[in-house]
């Protein structure tokens, strides 16, 4: 599993969306039992927070201590430094494993493996994740522009399952059909660039160039959104929830 989120730890915790609660109350009401889940790869501990909600107790794993260190922290979660491929869980200790954000990143051959093995029988798995934000017809072409062909060839070829809506992984599991969500919000242009600036491909970027593409993005975007104007922002939702049959 790569690392590719503790250098902006801080800023990732600051602006990267959530998800909405109407998807965990629809996949918690999947669960048979509440008793323990498993948010791995969970970074600043965005779904093991919202987990925490519904189950007695939350472990929340990631390979990034400067990740965990920005979790948000409830008695209920125990946060651990620790991989997706291999852990250690005991047997059949699991209702519930979500991995959000996070699984084009792991070895397949090795997790799924393990995620069968700390899964209870019957218990779910639950593959999250947020496609390219939408905000309305003058700024979408620009921000694709940019994602496609600015920081476009500094994505980590994993991304590549991502803009696949995560259809095209592994899934070795009874799949359950879910709903369709989308997070939305309310953002200024700064929080926009805040969040842009959290995408691996921009980092990958600086390290390869001597200069910033935020202030050319920032100065097309200029043209149809004013400093301080709020603007809806939707992130389409990927959701995949299947059914541990050991």
């Amino acid at each position: 599993m790569k690392d590719n989120f503790s250098q902006q730890a801080a800023s990732y915790a600051q602006f990267r969306p959530g998800y909405p609660k109407a998807l965990f109350d629809w996949l918690c009401n999947q669960v048979t039992n509440r008793r323990s889940a498993l948010d791995s790869g969970t970074g600043n501990g965005q779904v093991a927070v919202e987990l925490a909600d519904y189950f007695e107790e939350v472990w929340a794993t990631d390979i990034s201590e400067k990740q965990l260190s920005h979790a948000v922290k409830k008695e209920n979660i125990h946060y651990k430094k620790e991989a997706g491929e291999k852990t250690g869980f005991s047997d059949n200790q699991f209702d519930l494993l979500t991995v959000a954000q996070a699984i084009h990143w792991y070895q397949f051959d090795l997790f799924y493996p393990e995620a069968k093995r700390i899964l209870k029988p019957g218990a779910l798995i639950a593959v999250i994740g947020y496609g390219l934000l939408k905000i309305g017809e003058k700024e979408d072409p620009i921000i694709q522009h940019y994602y496609k062909e600015i920081v476009g060839p500094y994505w980590d070829p994993e991304r590549k399952l991502i803009d696949e809506g995560y259809q095209t992984i592994p899934f070795p599991f009874p799949e359950t059909q879910a709903p369709n969500f989308s997070s939305d919000y309310m953002w200024t242009l700064d929080q926009f660039l805040g969040y842009a600036r959290t995408w691996s491909a921009y980092m990958h970027y600086l390290k390869a160039n001597e200069k910033d593409p935020l202030p050319e993005l920032e100065k097309e975007l200029l043209s149809c959104w004013k400093p301080g104007e709020t603007k809806k922002i939707s992130f389409p939702i990927l959701f995949r929830v299947g059914r541990n049959d050991k």
